[in-house]
């Protein structure tokens, strides 16, 4: 669900690409979005472990370990790009669905760098990211607050 969606209840075609992009970094790391995980002494959910990577430059970190190393690495680290475009922050850098299908189905199409995710955990488990505003989601570290819609 986009940030703006589950923040203030605006809904439009950039939240549908929200969504795609979501459920792309789904598809390549076998992760679903809802969960958290535990990674280098810090909780993540999906979008901010892809982000991390990314930005980190590893993105084939990503990739579900089940598919081995017998995969085009340069198509993987395309739709991971394209994934992290469609999860940005602000409506307006997110591509149109007809751009999408043109970065999926042309490799001459160059990717634009992506900016900071909608729900993205900045320090771990602490505050949340999302349309400029910060949600305290953990008094104590000991637990851990899921947001979802009214």
């Amino acid at each position: 669900m986009s940030p703006e969606y589950a923040m203030y209840g605006q809904f439009s075609m950039k939240s549908d690409v929200y969504s795609l992009g979501v459920l792309v970094l789904e598809i390549i790391s076998g992760k679903k979005n809802s969960n958290f995980y535990q990674m280098d002494d810090t909780v993540d959910n999906l979008i901010t472990y892809a982000w991390r990577q990314w930005s980190s430059g590893s993105p084939l970190e990503l990739v579900d370990p089940i598919i081995g190393e017998n995969y085009p690495k340069e198509e993987a680290v395309r739709c991971i790009h394209i994934g992290v475009l469609c999860v940005q922050e602000d409506p307006a850098k997110r591509p149109t669905l007809s751009t999408i299908h043109q970065m999926l189905t042309s490799s001459s199409i160059c990717l634009p760098d992506p900016q900071t995710p909608g729900f993205f955990f900045g320090n771990g488990v602490g505050t949340v990211r999302s349309t400029n505003d910060s949600i305290l989601c953990s008094i104590n570290d000991a637990t851990v607050t899921e947001f979802g819609p009214r």
